[in-house]
């Protein structure tokens, strides 16, 4: 005997409550999806929206070109505020966003000696580059980096490198920037 005020679940009520849970689930998830997922699809449309890096080194202005990966959970990170960063200063600096998954990049990948994403390489308005920074990088740094570059007042020395940059230093590093180390 049952218990007075206790309800009792019958295999047909939970297989109700389990469909309505989940119905529930899926309908959240798609309510919060561009909350949950917004700093991936900030990613995708910067790369999306990118210039081609040959018109970039071309067209006589400062470039900034970003390696990235849409699995990347720093380059997550960063995109809400580099994509701040590109509207401010989309101008005077061409951006550019390369996505290392994407085997059409391969020549910049090699080029540019990509060990690690994000890699920000900074190039002056002659497409030298002046200013490689690997891994996350705060904001301020940058900004003050694009900041001078549009001044053509960048040198490599005035700035705190990551330590991440140093691994480019070893000749012997051949690992793809698509890997986990």
């Amino acid at each position: 005997m049952q218990p007075e005020g206790q309800i009792r679940f019958t295999p047909q009520i939970q297989k109700i409550l389990l469909i309505l849970l989940t119905f529930s689930f899926v309908l959240l998830i798609l309510f919060f999806k561009n909350t949950f997922f917004k700093s991936t699809l900030i990613l995708r449309n910067l790369g999306n929206i990118s210039m081609d890096p040959e018109i970039a080194f071309t067209n006589k202005k400062p470039t900034f070109l970003e390696y990235y990966a849409e699995w990347c959970e720093v380059c997550k990170e960063m995109a809400p505020k580099i994509d701040e960063i590109k509207q401010q200063y989309g101008d005077d600096i061409n951006f550019v966003f390369l996505n290392v998954d994407n085997p059409k990049w391969g020549k910049y990948i090699q080029e540019f000696n990509v060990n690690g994403i994000p890699q920000l390489d900074l190039f002056d308005s002659d497409a030298n580059l002046v200013l490689t920074l690997v891994g996350v990088q705060q904001e301020n740094l940058i900004k003050e980096s694009l900041t001078d570059l549009v001044n053509n007042d960048i040198t490599p020395k005035d700035y705190q490198i990551s330590e991440f940059v140093g691994i480019k230093k070893n000749n012997n590093f051949q690992i793809s920037p698509r890997s986990h180390g």
